[in-house]
């Protein structure tokens, strides 16, 4: 046996367990993903330099994947 192996209850458990934390981030993404669909119109944007015309819904998930990214990375590095 590996001296690693932990007994079965000594260890924090958080398999499929629903806490409230992950049903307010559930409601959260529902809510934004509902907001950046319902803005579907073109818009300018201005990236720099050039200015791009796309979806509004576009920017809007572009925005959220980065800082979506970006905040798992620096919650990883913490922990």
């Amino acid at each position: 046996m590996s001296p690693k192996t932990s007994e079965s209850g000594t260890g924090k458990d958080r398999g499929g367990a629903v806490t409230p934390a992950r049903v307010i981030v559930l409601l959260l993404a529902v809510l934004a993903l509902i907001f950046i669909f319902e803005n579907t119109r073109e818009t300018k944007i201005k990236l720099l330099i050039p200015d791009v015309t796309m979806p509004l819904w576009t920017a809007l998930l572009a925005t959220g994947l980065i800082g979506a990214l970006c905040g798992a990375y620096f919650m990883k590095r913490r922990g």
